[in-house]
């Protein structure tokens, strides 16, 4: 391909600006675009419907001739923009950034414009669902936060109470009832959620057999991994990947 030269691109440029004042064709505004990444960000859905625009709006402009692959464009756009929001807003960067690559790789294999439609609008309730969680555990103390912190960045290894006392500096019998006073739940319990919460999203993005899964997070058996997700989820993995493809995916 051809590169364009700085002139031409500014001769293309003022060419489509002419267009676009002559036929009144614009693109969103630089405030609304902010309203929406702002309502993701704060967790708000009520501002969320109002301001969530189709990739289909003109007013978002055209990216490609072909139509598919222009709200391919828009939703990537859409995506990494959402993250870095959210980022800005508390959640945590390696949370964020991962959650960005599962949805373009999913976003990769669409093939119509009804996926394309409803991924763009699981990504943004999905974020703003995080982020709406983030803000009501703001009240938090930061020995809660930090041992947060700390498991998430290990979710893959087995845990020890021992290490992440050693870790954030806080004596261990002092730490299991701040957390159960702060969270209504146990260290572990917590922890346990989150690798289910984790290994759920791999179970349904993935096509890595539930045992390697459960191996991935450190379960000391396939059976334990089994029988932490069916607490969790109500379902066994492979019952949770199968309903929960067919709702996605539309099988």
């Amino acid at each position: 391909m051809d590169q364009i030269s700085t002139a031409d691109k500014e001769q293309i440029l003022s060419y489509k600006l002419f267009l676009q004042q002559e036929y009144t064709n614009f693109h969103l505004s630089f405030d609304d675009e902010m309203k929406f990444y702002n309502a993701v960000k704060n967790g708000d859905f009520e501002e969320l419907k109002k301001t969530m625009v189709p990739l289909t709006d003109k007013q978002l402009g055209k990216l490609s001739k072909n139509p598919l692959r222009n709200m391919k464009y828009h939703l990537t756009i859409t995506i990494a923009m959402i993250t870095r929001f959210c980022i800005e807003g508390g959640m945590q960067p390696e949370a964020a950034y991962t959650l960005s690559d599962i949805y373009i790789q999913q976003l990769d294999e669409c093939t119509d414009f009804d996926e394309i439609f409803n991924l763009h609008r699981e990504v943004a309730y999905d974020f703003t669902e995080r982020m709406s969680k983030l803000k009501r555990n703001v009240g938090y103390s930061r020995t809660i936060i930090k041992t947060s912190e700390y498991i998430y960045n290990h979710l893959n290894e087995k845990l020890s109470l021992d290490e992440i006392c050693d870790e954030i500096h806080i004596n261990k019998s002092y730490l299991c009832e701040l957390f159960k006073k702060e969270t209504g739940i146990t260290v572990f319990q917590y922890a346990t959620k989150l690798k289910i919460e984790a290994a759920a999203k791999m179970l349904l993005y993935t096509d890595y057999e539930a045992a390697t899964i459960g191996n991935y997070f450190a379960f000391s058996s396939h059976s334990h991994f089994i029988n932490a997700f069916k607490k969790i989820t109500g379902l066994t993995p492979n019952e949770y990947r199968k309903v929960n493809y067919k709702k996605h995916f539309g099988v």
